[in-house]
């Protein structure tokens, strides 16, 4: 039987589905944190230790979730990811997508050199330059919203609407990240699209109970048709980010016009699942494993 490492911190609902998803297809599988994996660097030796697999080395790593904390903590996580890689393990995502798409700066020029809409957006260092950004934004009547550059479920977002707010504007870790507030008519709404190898497969329209859309601020999910625009724009993104699989977050301004917010790359689908028909877990699980060749010891013979 192949056995899996599912990287997490709290397995929850989505340990749960991916770990029934696997064991239906012959795989065992145990949830790891990266805070407890190392690396050794000695003759002879498997050089990344994945607590539960000592002497050889998981047929597959899923990634479902990078702890936070110091810049070297989070590199070393990276690292490991990138290590198991190296050594022929297939990550999914990798931590390549993970670097592009945790940083939400990176992942918005990405997305424009890709050519795929997105709202205008500065990132500086300088407050003097964050406000004067905002300054001239308000005075052409449009609004703004600041987000930390490194954050998810719509924590610590706030939106500048009146030269107030701009005074109030606060720097996450001396960056100030700002995107131009896309209005979407008197219901505050977006739409997650799920991508799984290429392939929008599901998606749910987000209506917020106040102007954030995301399921962890209350908002309600429901069923979206994958019109061709939100699918074409969904794997657009995914692809230009070189992703295994993602979560993209769309909106539509008031002209009918879709802009790609956000991309994730360790996204939840447990709202998603809870009004579409597609089995998310069992999805993802085909095509991981579909990626998962070899056995454990054909991968420790390698990586000696």
């Amino acid at each position: 039987m192949g056995r899996i490492a599912i990287m997490t911190d709290d397995p929850g609902w989505h340990g749960t589905r991916l770990r029934r998803a696997f064991a239906a297809r012959g795989f065992d599988s145990a949830y790891v944190s990266l805070t407890e994996c190392r690396i050794s660097i000695q003759p002879d030796r498997v050089p990344v230790i994945v607590p539960g697999f000592e002497g050889c080395l998981p047929d597959g790593v899923f990634v479902r979730g990078v702890p936070g904390g110091s810049l070297d903590e989070v590199v070393f996580y990276l690292d490991v990811l990138h290590a198991l890689k190296f050594l022929g393990v297939p990550v999914y995502n990798d931590g390549r997508a993970i670097e592009r798409t945790v940083d939400k700066g990176m992942t918005s020029f990405l997305l424009q050199r890709a050519g795929v809409p997105t709202p205008p957006t500065w990132i500086v260092c300088d407050r003097a330059q964050a406000l004067s950004i905002a300054r001239r934004e308000l005075e052409a009547g449009s609004e703004l919203v600041s987000k930390p550059l490194f954050g998810s479920q719509g924590e610590g977002l706030q939106r500048l609407q009146t030269p107030a707010d701009v005074r109030q504007l606060q720097s996450s870790q001396g960056v100030y990240y700002l995107q131009r507030f896309v209005h979407c008519g008197d219901e505050s709404h977006d739409w997650r699209v799920f991508v799984i190898d290429g392939r929008a497969i599901a998606a749910m329209r987000r209506c917020g109970s106040s102007w954030l859309n995301n399921v962890a601020q209350g908002a309600r999910c429901e069923w979206a048709h994958l019109s061709d625009p939100l699918s074409r724009l969904a794997e657009q993104a995914v692809r230009a980010l070189r992703m295994n699989y993602g979560g993209v977050d769309l909106i539509r301004d008031s002209a009918g016009d879709y802009r790609v917010i956000e991309v994730n790359s360790i996204p939840a689908w447990k709202g998603l699942q809870s009004v579409c028909e597609v089995d998310v877990a069992e999805r993802l699980a085909v095509d991981f494993l579909s990626r998962c060749e070899g056995g454990c010891n054909e991968r420790t013979t390698a990586a000696l």
